[in-house]
């Protein structure tokens, strides 16, 4: 996982351009599910005019689940308690994929 909040973290830091900072963001949070919740603002970024296919896993334990999309100018995923890398790990492979 350290690699990946590197690469997030690396991301971050590419939009950071004195406005984009104040404006948008990153957001984790937790789901009462339970589960995780991660918002990542793509306004403004190479991201934003960039097609993401939905992505959805479901398992056998009904509090495995996760699904990631892009809507409204953000890439929103939402997933069990143990499926925060994952949610990361598409963000990171989708934006490593589109050409900036």
């Amino acid at each position: 996982m350290d690699n990946l909040i590197s690469e997030l973290e690396s991301w971050y830091h590419l939009q950071c351009n004195g406005e984009w900072e104040h404006d948008f963001g990153i957001m984790i949070e937790t789901i009462d599910n339970p589960g995780w919740h991660l918002k990542i603002d793509l306004k403004n970024t190479f991201l934003e005019q960039a097609i993401f296919e939905e992505y959805q896993e479901s398992y056998e334990d009904d509090s495995e689940w996760l699904i990631c999309k892009k809507t409204e100018g953000q890439f929103d995923a939402a997933g069990g308690p143990k499926k925060l890398e994952d949610m990361i790990k598409v963000f990171i492979n989708w934006a490593k994929s589109v050409d900036k």
